[in-house]
């Protein structure tokens, strides 16, 4: 796995818009609930990441996850000879068209084991990530779905599932951390009223602001994790305007504050100033 990691970092030394991501660390990070807006898949390079709130789920290095769009998951990652190092890509539901149609309920997650085919095709994509087009990229992340399907592992074709209401509006809320959403602007693109769009969300146990803040602190966990962005300007960009507001509420949610989180990272070597 080490070709695929050097691959890896030296692909995101000089790039911060890509079509992948990067979560590294030199010390165990243990993170509650996660939420899982699209389908994700995790190549596990170094160390091991395990998963669920008693650790059942565990995968170790050289192997991959490929998670459903869940609410929230438990996970912990943990370094092997200094480092945790993990390579993950999200998937859009159109870009899963293209595979077989399987009679079958969607699964939660599977599991498997990093070949040779799909190692190379990891690193391809990456190393095309800088050049290529967005559409180009788009057809490259079909591609490995295919290669997963065709190593044998079907469940690719049920990862998907359909969201619930409360996951619609955190993803749309996502798409854009400096608009006030508020409940009639929500209720309008969502076509139905305000009255109802709370009804609904009250029958799933949600709110609206619980759906908010759980969209801004996991878009906030993902810079962290991704970017050597400023604490304070992580809480600006999730639409913070105190950093200590958004600490208190990183940690309630997530069971570390975003400065525990910095510490357990590995520093990236770059030749740009950090960002």
């Amino acid at each position: 796995m080490n070709s695929v990691i050097d691959v890896a970092k030296n692909t995101i030394k000089n790039e911060s818009q890509l079509p992948f991501s990067v979560y590294s660390s030199n010390k165990v990070q243990k993170i509650t609930n996660v939420p899982i807006l699209k389908p994700l898949l995790i190549f596990i390079l170094s160390g091991t990441k395990q998963l669920g709130k008693s650790d059942s789920i565990e995968c170790p290095s050289g192997s991959f996850i490929f998670l459903s769009n869940s609410p929230r998951i438990d996970m912990r990652n943990i370094p092997l000879q200094d480092e945790y190092f993990a390579v993950l890509i999200d998937f859009d539901h159109e870009d899963f068209s293209e595979l077989p149609k399987m009679p079958l309920p969607s699964t939660k997650f599977f599991q498997g084991e990093i070949n040779s085919l799909l190692s190379s095709a990891l690193c391809q994509f990456m190393e095309m990530s800088t050049i290529a087009p967005s559409h180009v990229m788009k057809r490259r992340k079909r591609e490995i779905l295919e290669i997963i399907y065709h190593s044998g592992y079907t469940d690719v074709c049920n990862i998907v599932k359909s969201p619930n209401l409360s996951e619609k509006v955190q993803s749309l809320i996502s798409k854009d951390f400096s608009c006030d959403w508020s409940v009639e602007l929500i209720a309008s693109t969502l076509f139905m009223s305000a009255s109802t769009l709370r009804r609904k969300l009250k029958s799933e146990g949600n709110t609206i602001q619980n759906i908010r803040n759980r969209a801004r602190l996991g878009y906030g966990l993902h810079l962290l994790q991704s970017t050597q962005l400023h604490i304070g300007n992580i809480a600006e960009q999730c639409g913070y305007q105190s950093q200590s507001r958004f600490t208190d509420q990183f940690k309630l949610l997530f069971g570390m504050t975003p400065r525990e989180i910095r510490k357990t990272k590995i520093t990236p070597v770059t030749d740009k100033p950090n960002f």
